[in-house]
């Protein structure tokens, strides 16, 4: 009884004390504030600095060989649930915050196609057209479907972020990762990235766009350092990416490896805040390209708010720099907060279902249209094309029975299948000389290495081409209507392309073409050949052995489908090229320097990735403004093939052609667009404008604007319409750090290529504009 008193009597002063302790403990240790629950300030807050530190430095993706402190920590989400993805962003389960799964690439989701958990069962994804195929469209509303496609597949697989579009200049036809990347002019390539943003986007799937900035050859691409003139920057290098953050607001940014004037982009202030944040108002998040970079504390600072995948390396460094003051916590509180506003958009936050089961059949669809729409028709003489019904052809060339459908590197796709041409051909409905598929196939099967000689992500070595003799074409040129060659290229990242047997011929190929363009011109047939290849190569001292040119560039899984519906006439050819095909190489100004040079040897402080090969090494821009049309137009250069060139099987007239206004505020224009051929067919109608003389030099003209027609009919006619900001026609003028379109008499000039013209008229602006940056 006297036991049970004082527990009575004590039980009031407990509860007290109890009370009191509860009162010193802080809030978010009573409650926890939950993202999407608490404001961000207060979930913030109540991250321990490690978990900051996690936050800011991914996880998901490791390399044999390196040390452990330069190693990803590997997060189940990857491993487990969708192996093959490119990283994951870290969780934080007691605050609410889960982890983000991100997935390359530009051409369709690259995940690993099985998984050790689901014996049996496949994972693969559509394998869409590169880069360079979708520009060649210059169709946005179709890149934008693409992109909406792709967004599918990556929810039905659970990844949030897909990194992609890939947008760097087309500045010389060696760089190894052009495939991906959209043409030499910032417009197309900035109007092209911002529809696949707004497609993915559509579909709640986050948009990566890279690499931010100058990114234009893989050379040393870690270390290199790219000296550019701040005129070429802005109206070339950051031109496009400044459209696509504007029209396409990607909720990711990812910073190159290289240098830019000397500071690495990852940790640059003036292109990360000054540029990106403060003069184009981009609200989303920058992330690192893999081990991109030297100096965390530096991208931290700069702005660079993830590091992928993330080391342990960079761990400690953040820890130390936060413990000793060198990194101030209320930066690192900045860069945490734009994860978690990233977080907060994810499917993953809004626990969006999945499926593991994506529409492939529906995507290939789509894969074969947009395909169809990108190839460019070069060359159609004697109306060679369309094949007549029920053409006996002789299909020539390793590549139309191993098609190249991509690149390699984080641009491959794990597709289920993928259709070369002879298939292509066949499903169309076209025969083939009886028994060469045969030797073609076991030409290819005995020159195939049993075991891959190259690592997944460097572009796979080429079978090398079947010599054909003469006797064996003589007798195929007496028996088939017709030849069809393809000539194929591969691509990839890592490594550069060469003149020699890339860029040109190889001395098997011209063979291969020369006597079959002789054995059947000599029995009164045709050549047809079809280019299966990522990027620019040297036409001008073979195109006059064949008959019609067909460039179907890397056309994802659906190629051969995709080929023959254009060379049959299902599909009428509406593509342009979104590059000029020089005559020669040295043609074109950065072949002076390309790729760069060599400052030091191997660097043995560099603990990235590629330490074993990167070397300190620098290159110039000598060619500043001077890229493509820019210099071939204004320098009247002779080429092969011309910026925004491209056949059809009908013809287009333009008329009617009308401009208003420019003199302060932006220029309108429109133009009628009429069939006037004999079959139903879609054109693109370009505007270039001309400016006026003045301190700066100017080129001959710049293309400011594009729109294609609806599919036309014979006869039909569609009005066009154009606006061209004021902004639009002004140059960058270094020494005002502004924009400038100076005063004077402009030329609006609308045509079929940027050597087509079909049709112009000036407008005068009384006086000068001056535009921030």
């Amino acid at each position: 009884m006297a036991m049970m008193h004082n527990t009575q009597r004590l039980a009031p002063m407990v509860a007290g004390i109890m009370m009191a302790l509860a009162l010193t403990v802080p809030a978010q240790a009573r409650e926890l504030p939950k993202l999407g629950q608490a404001p961000l300030q207060q979930v913030v807050a109540a991250l321990t600095l490690e978990e900051k530190i996690s936050l800011v430095t991914g996880q998901g993706m490791s390399f044999p060989g390196l040390p452990d402190d330069m190693q990803a920590p590997v997060v189940g989400a990857i491993e487990d649930h969708v192996p093959g993805a490119a990283g994951a962003t870290v969780a934080v389960p007691r605050l609410g915050i889960p982890s983000l799964v991100l997935a390359d690439g530009p051409a369709g989701v690259r995940i690993e196609p099985t998984r050790k958990n689901a014996p049996g069962k496949t994972f693969h994804a559509t394998a869409f057209p590169i880069g360079s195929a979708l520009a060649s469209s210059w169709d946005t509303a179709l890149v934008r479907e693409v992109g909406s496609a792709i967004a599918d597949e990556a929810a039905a697989y659970d990844v949030d972020v897909m990194l992609t579009p890939a947008l760097n200049i087309h500045r010389f036809p060696l760089g190894g990762r052009n495939f991906e990347y959209y043409s030499e002019d910032p417009l197309v390539a900035g109007e092209t990235a911002a529809a696949l943003v707004l497609g993915l986007q559509d579909r709640g799937v986050g948009a990566s766009v890279k690499h931010f900035a100058v990114n234009n050859h893989e050379w040393n691409r870690n270390t290199i350092n790219a000296r550019v003139d701040e005129r070429a920057l802005r109206e070339i290098y950051l031109k496009g990416f400044e459209i696509a953050m504007r029209k396409g607001q990607p909720w990711t940014v990812m910073s190159s490896y290289n240098k830019l004037n000397g500071t690495y982009t990852s940790e640059s202030t003036w292109l990360l805040t000054d540029v990106l944040r403060k003069q184009w108002g981009y609200q989303g998040l920058v992330m690192t390209d893999w081990f991109g970079g030297k100096d965390a504390v530096a991208q931290m600072e700069a702005g660079n708010e993830l590091l992928m995948p993330g080391t342990g390396n960079q761990r400690k460094l953040l820890r130390a720099a936060v413990a000793d003051g060198k990194l101030d916590e209320r930066v690192l509180d900045r860069n945490v907060t734009r994860v978690l506003e990233l977080v907060l958009r994810s499917r993953a936050f809004k626990q969006a279902p999945h499926s593991d089961a994506p529409d492939l059949r529906g995507n290939a669809i789509i894969s074969r249209h947009a395909a169809s729409q990108g190839m460019v028709l070069l060359k159609n003489d004697g109306a060679t094309l369309p094949l007549a019904a029920a053409s006996r052809l002789a299909v020539l060339g390793d590549g139309s029975y191993e098609v190249i459908t991509g690149g390699t590197g984080s641009g491959d796709v794990n597709k289920a299948y993928a259709i070369p041409l002879a298939q292509g051909l066949q499903n169309a409905g076209f025969s083939n000389a009886a028994g060469l598929g045969e030797r073609y196939a076991s030409y290819i099967a005995e020159q195939t290495p049993k075991r891959p000689t190259t690592a997944w992500y460097l572009p796979k070595a080429r079978v090398p081409e079947r010599a054909v003799d003469v006797a064996e074409l003589a007798q195929l040129a007496q028996q088939q209507d017709m030849a069809v060659v393809t000539i194929s290229r591969g691509s990839g990242e890592f490594v550069d392309r060469k003149p020699e047997n890339d860029f040109q011929l190889s001395d098997v190929e011209r063979a291969l073409l020369v006597a079959t363009s002789k054995a059947f011109h000599a029995q009164g047939k045709k050549l047809v050949v079809v280019l299966n290849i990522g990027g620019v190569m040297e036409m001008a001292s073979w195109r006059d052995l064949a008959d019609a040119i067909l460039l179907a560039w890397q056309p994802g899984q659906e190629a051969g489908n995709a080929i023959a519906d254009v060379l049959s006439g299902a599909v009428n050819p509406s593509g342009k090229l979104a590059d000029t095909f020089a005559i020669q190489l040295a043609d074109y100004p950065a072949n002076d320097g390309f790729p760069g040079k060599v400052l030091l040897g191997p660097d043995p402080n560099d603990k990235s990735i590629f330490g074993q090969i990167a070397r300190a090494a620098e290159v110039e821009y000598r060619d500043s403004i001077w890229v493509g049309y820019r210099h071939f137009d204004t320098r009247k250069v002779d080429v092969a093939y011309p910026f925004g060139f491209g056949l059809s099987y009908t013809d287009f007239g333009y008329s009617d052609l009308k401009v208003e206004g420019g003199e302060q505020g932006p220029v309108r224009a429109s133009v009628k667009v009429t069939n006037t051929g004999k079959v139903a067919g879609r054109e693109v109608a370009q505007v270039y404008v001309s400016a006026p003389s003045s301190l700066l030099p100017k080129p001959a003209q710049e293309l400011r604007a594009f729109a294609k027609t609806t599919l036309l009919q014979p006869g039909q006619s569609q009005v066009l319409q154009f606006q061209i900001e004021g902004k639009d026609l002004a140059s960058f003028n270094p020494e005002l750090g502004r924009w400038v379109a100076d005063k004077g008499r402009y030329s609006l000039r609308v045509g079929a290529s940027s050597r087509d013209i079909r049709a112009q008229q000036s407008f005068d602006k009384a006086e000068a504009s001056n535009y921030t940056p």
